[in-house]
C-alpha cells in the first residue's frame, strides 16, 4: 500500500475536499455526495478557508473520520493518508480525529443542511449517491439539533420515537413524520434536509408529505402503514442525547508530554485559567477540556517523530483516563491554533492582524470616525464597537423607587456608583431611526435597583415595539460608544447622589481620576481621596473646600491635559490650580491625608488578545445550558426559532429569533452564565448585548462575512413552507391531483393498501422509471367559474364584508371580465390558473385581490 503515491491536486477554487477509503486507497468523493458517509469506511475531509474575511495564513482543517463499522485496515489507510497530506500541505493545518455520531462542531458546520449516515459500504461501482432512481424504500432517523444528522434505520415502527423526526423515503414520495415532542425549529431543520434530499437525489421530482398530526394526515398515514404495517402499542420517548454543559467544558487541565528514556511521561502543569506562556516551542502538550475534547499542541521545535505520534498519544491518554473511544481529538501546531483552542487561555497574543490597531477603547484616535463609512462598512463598526460617532439623540433616566426618572440634559454625563441608569440612544441608518438602550449598573447599586432597571427597560422596549438593542453595561467596563455619546464628559461619582447635579457638601474633599485622550474615550471616576490612589500616567482632580487642584502626572500627554481641562468645570466651580507631579504644595498632601506611595512606573501598552468571534446556539431542553458552536458561521445560521450567542471577546451578543421571544428574559442570564463558566476566567462585567431579529446593529452584523438586511422580510416560516410556497411542501390530501390520477379510497378492512398507497409503493419498486407523471404542477383555480362579471372597483382592495353578495372572497379575481383580467394581471385567466398556487397568491396580494 502506497498512500503517498499520486496525492491528489487540491483545487484552489473549492474550500471543501473529501476522500473515502476504498480497496486500501483514498478515492475522491464527488461534490453531490458531500454529507453522505458510509459506516464501513473512513473519510478524509480537508477544509481550506476561502472567505474574504479569513485572516492571512488562516489554518486549514484536516479531518480523519472513522465510521463505526470501519475495519482496522481502512483506518490504517486513512491514517497514513492524513500524514502524507499533512506533510504536503505544510504548516498552518489543524488535524482532527472524528468518530461517527460524535463529530466536532467544526466538522458538522461544513454540511448544511445535515449529515447522512448510510449503512454498509460503498458499492463497487463507487456510486456515492444515485440520482433519479426510485427503487428505494428506506427509513431515516433525523436528529434535528442545530447540526442535523440522519441515520438509516430498520424499516419498522419499532424504530420510531416521540422525540425525533423520521423520513420514509419511497422514491417517488418522501414522507416526513414529526414526533409529537419535536419543536417547530426541529421540524424546520428536518424539512430542510428532506428538501435537500429531494433536490439532490430525485432532481426535485419526488413529492414530499409532512405528518405533523396523524389524525389530520390520514392519507399519508395510510401510505406509511402500507409500508411499515399497522402500528401496535405506543411509541416510546427517546433517551435524551448526552450533551456537555458549560461547567464540564470549563474544567480544563494542561499536561506536559515528554519522553524519559523509552517511556512517555504526561505531567499535569496547570488548571484554568491557563496562561499562554506555559506553552514552550520545543515541547508537546495535551489539553484536556473536561473529557469533552482533547487537544494536542506542538511547538515549532517539536521533532517530526513527536508530531507523527500526536494522535497515538492522544488516544493513549483517552484510554488511560477512561474516556469514551469516540472522544474528539484536535492536533494543533504552534501558530495555527483554532479559535476554540485560543479561548481556553486567559489571553492570547498571536500574529498581528491587519485591523488590530482599530481595536480597544484607547485606539480610536488612530481612525477618524466617519459615520457613513461605519454604516457602509459594518466590519469596521464591529471592530471599533461604534455604530456612529455618538452625535445622535440621547435620553437618560435614573432608577428611583422602582421607577425611571428623567435626568436633566445638563447632567446627562454625571452618573453615580450607587444608582442604575437607562441611556436611550437614537441614530439614523438608511433614513430610519435605530435605537440602543444602555442599562448602566453602578457597582454600589442594590439588587432591588438592578431588578427595577431591567423591568423599566422592558417597559421602554414595549413602547418602541421591540426595536431596542439592549446593552447591559457594568460600571468600569463601558464600551467605546457609551463613552462617545457623552463626548468626554462622563463623570462617575461615588454614592447615590450627583445624578441631579447637587453632589456632595461643598466642604468635602474629593479626588477624581481622569483617563482618556479625546472625546471618544475619556471618562472620569471618583476614587478614594488619598495619595495612594494617584498614578503618574494620568491626571487627577482634587476638589477641596476652597480650591480645585488639577494634578498632572509625569507620564500624561498633552491630549490628556486638554480633556482634563474640559472635565474640571463639571466637578468644581472653585478656583483652579494646576500642579505638576513633584511640585505639589503642602496643602495638596494635607487634603489627601499625607504622602503615600503610588504607581509611578510607565504603563505598559494595552494588551490586545488575538481572539476570533464564535457563534453558539443556546439550548436548555435537557437541563443545564448547552451551547452548540457553529464554525465558519454566516447569516443563514441565524434561525427565527433560535437564541444565538455571538462572543466577540470584548462583548457578548445574544441574538433572539422572531419566534424565540419567550426566552428574552433568560437570554441575558445565559450570557452571564457563559461568562461565569468560561475556562479563560472571563470578566463578569463584559458587556452583554441583547439583539432581536430584524434590529441588528452594524456592531453585530459586521462580524458576518455578508449580511442581507432584507433577508428576514423574505423568509418563510416552517408553517408557511408546509402550507405552500416556492418549492413548498403540502399535505398530500391537498395535492392529490399532483400526485396521482387515482382517487384515494378508504383503508380496506383486509389491510390492503388503497390506490394512492399502491401508487407510492409502485414508484418505490419500479427501478426502470426515470420520470414521474405528476400531473400539472400548477396551482388550482376556483372550483367553479364565476357566472357573472363585476367591475374591478367592486372587487379590488375590498374587505370581505364589502364584497357584492355571492362573491367568493378567496377568488375575487375570477369575477373580473376577461378583458379586465388581462389588463390588470397581464395574462389570461387560463395562464394565471396554470401558475403555481403560491405565485397566484403573491400576485393577488400585490394587485389587491387577496
Amino acid at each position: 500500500m502506497d498512500t503517498n503515491r499520486g496525492l491528489p491536486a487540491i483545487e484552489s477554487h473549492r474550500d471543501l475536499h473529501i476522500w473515502i477509503t476504498e480497496n486500501l486507497k483514498m478515492v475522491p468523493v464527488p461534490e453531490r455526495a458531500y454529507g453522505n458517509f458510509f459506516e464501513e469506511h473512513c473519510y478524509i475531509v480537508l477544509h481550506v478557508p476561502q472567505s474574504l474575511k479569513a485572516t492571512s495564513g488562516a489554518p486549514k482543517d484536516l479531518h480523519y473520520w472513522v465510521g463505526k463499522e470501519a475495519g482496522v485496515e481502512a483506518q490504517g489507510t486513512a491514517g497514513s493518508f492524513v500524514q502524507h497530506l499533512q506533510e504536503a500541505l505544510g504548516g498552518a493545518t489543524v488535524q482532527h480525529r472524528e468518530a461517527q455520531g460524535h463529530e466536532s462542531a467544526c466538522f458538522r458546520s461544513y454540511f448544511r443542511p445535515g449529515i447522512i449516515y448510510r449503512k454498509g459500504g460503498l458499492a463497487s461501482a463507487l456510486e456515492h449517491v444515485e440520482t433519479n432512481v426510485y427503487n428505494i424504500q428506506r427509513l431515516l432517523h433525523i436528529r434535528a439539533g442545530k447540526h442535523v444528522s440522519a441515520s438509516e434505520v430498520e424499516l419498522s415502527w419499532h424504530s420510531f420515537n416521540k422525540s425525533d423526526i423520521f423520513l420514509l423515503d419511497l422514491g417517488k414520495m418522501m414522507i416526513q413524520w414529526n414526533g409529537p415532542k419535536t419543536s417547530t425549529a426541529e421540524k424546520a431543520r428536518g424539512l430542510a434536509l428532506t428538501r435537500s434530499l429531494q433536490e439532490r437525489e430525485r432532481g426535485g421530482r419526488a413529492q414530499i408529505g409532512v405528518v405533523d398530526d396523524e389524525t389530520e394526515a390520514t392519507d399519508l398515514m395510510q401510505i406509511m402503514e402500507a409500508v411499515l404495517g399497522c402500528r401496535v402499542g405506543n411509541l416510546h420517548t427517546a433517551m435524551p442525547s448526552k450533551s456537555t454543559d458549560q461547567l464540564q467544558k470549563a474544567n480544563v487541565r494542561l499536561y506536559h508530554v515528554y519522553e524519559k528514556g523509552k517511556d512517555v511521561v504526561i505531567q499535569e502543569l496547570s488548571t484554568c485559567p491557563l496562561a499562554q506562556d506555559l506553552l514552550q516551542e520545543e515541547d508537546c502538550y495535551i489539553l484536556d477540556q473536561g473529557g469533552f475534547k482533547i487537544y494536542v499542541w506542538q511547538g515549532h521545535m517539536t521533532s517530526v517523530q513527536e508530531k507523527k505520534a500526536a494522535f497515538s498519544r492522544a488516544l493513549g491518554f483517552i484510554q488511560a483516563k477512561g474516556y469514551p473511544s469516540y472522544t474528539n481529538v484536535e492536533v494543533v501546531d504552534e501558530g495555527a491554533e483554532s479559535a476554540a483552542f485560543k479561548q481556553l487561555f486567559r489571553s492570547w497574543s498571536g500574529e498581528q492582524r491587519k485591523n488590530k490597531h482599530l481595536r480597544g477603547t484607547g485606539k480610536l484616535l488612530q481612525v477618524k470616525l466617519d459615520v457613513g463609512k461605519l454604516h457602509s462598512h459594518p466590519e469596521l463598526a464591529a471592530q471599533l464597537r461604534m455604530v456612529d460617532d455618538g452625535s445622535g439623540k440621547v435620553e437618560v433616566w435614573y432608577i428611583q423607587d422602582s421607577r425611571r426618572q428623567p435626568v436633566d440634559p445638563m447632567h446627562h454625563g454625571q452618573l453615580c456608583a450607587g444608582n442604575c441608569y437607562l441611556v436611550l440612544y437614537t441614530y439614523q441608518k438608511m433614513g430610519l431611526d435605530q435605537y440602543i438602550l444602555y442599562l448602566w449598573q453602578g457597582l454600589q447599586a442594590t439588587a432591588h435597583e438592578i431588578k427595577a432597571l431591567k423591568g423599566n427597560a422592558e417597559e421602554l422596549d414595549l413602547q418602541y415595539h421591540g426595536a431596542l438593542v439592549q446593552e447591559h453595561v457594568t460600571m468600569g467596563s463601558e464600551p467605546p460608544h457609551f463613552l462617545a455619546i457623552f463626548q468626554g464628559q462622563l463623570v462617575i461619582f461615588q454614592g447615590s447622589t450627583g445624578h441631579n447635579g447637587k453632589g456632595q457638601p461643598e466642604s468635602a474633599t474629593r479626588l477624581f481620576h481622569v483617563r482618556g485622550t479625546d472625546s471618544y474615550n475619556t471618562w472620569t471616576l471618583e476614587v478614594p481621596a488619598r495619595a495612594s490612589a494617584l498614578n503618574s500616567n494620568d491626571i487627577f482632580l482634587l476638589a477641596t473646600a476652597g480650591l480645585c487642584y488639577l494634578w498632572f502626572g509625569k507620564g500624561c500627554s498633552g491630549d490628556q491635559r486638554e480633556m482634563a481641562r474640559t472635565v474640571v468645570t463639571i466637578i468644581s466651580r472653585k478656583d483652579k490650580e494646576m500642579v505638576l507631579e513633584g511640585q505639589e504644595p503642602p496643602h495638596f498632601w494635607e487634603a489627601l491625608g499625607g504622602r503615600a506611595p503610588y504607581p509611578s512606573s510607565k504603563r505598559l501598552p494595552e494588551d490586545v488578545s488575538d481572539f476570533q468571534p464564535r457563534l453558539f446556539e443556546c439550548s436548555i431542553q435537557t437541563g443545564p445550558l448547552v451551547l452548540t458552536e457553529v464554525v465558519f458561521f454566516r447569516q443563514e445560521d441565524l434561525d427565527k426559532y433560535d437564541v444565538m450567542l455571538l462572543d466577540t471577546w470584548e462583548e457578548v451578543f445574544l441574538w433572539l429569533g422572531a419566534a424565540a421571544s419567550e426566552w428574552k428574559q433568560e437570554a441575558v442570564a445565559w450570557g452571564r452564565e457563559y461568562l461565569k463558566t468560561h475556562p479563560a476566567g472571563r470578566s463578569l462585567a463584559t458587556p452583554i448585548v441583547l439583539v432581536k431579529q430584524g434590529h441588528e446593529p452594524p456592531t453585530f452584523t459586521g462580524w458576518f462575512h455578508t449580511w442581507d438586511p432584507y433577508k428576514w422580510t423574505n423568509n418563510q416560516s416552517y408553517e408557511e413552507v408546509v402550507e405552500g410556497g416556492p418549492g413548498a411542501v403540502s399535505a398530500i390530501a391537498e395535492r392529490t391531483a399532483q400526485v396521482s390520477n387515482f382517487r384515494l379510497s378508504r383503508w380496506p378492512r383486509n389491510g390492503r393498501a388503497g390506490p394512492l398507497a399502491l401508487w407510492a409503493l409502485k414508484g418505490s419498486k419500479d427501478s426502470s422509471e426515470n420520470e414521474l407523471e405528476l400531473g400539472p404542477k400548477a396551482g388550482s383555480g376556483p372550483r367553479s367559474v364565476a357566472s357573472r362579471s363585476l367591475p374591478q372597483e367592486q372587487l379590488r382592495h375590498q374587505a370581505v364584508e364589502d364584497l357584492p353578495e355571492g362573491v367568493d372572497p378567496a377568488h375575487k379575481e375570477s369575477y373580473l371580465s376577461d378583458s379586465d383580467f388581462q389588463d390588470i394581471f397581464g395574462k389570461s385567466k387560463e395562464e394565471f390558473y396554470s401558475m403555481a398556487k403560491w405565485r397566484q397568491q403573491q400576485q393577488k396580494k400585490q394587485l389587491g385581490f387577496f
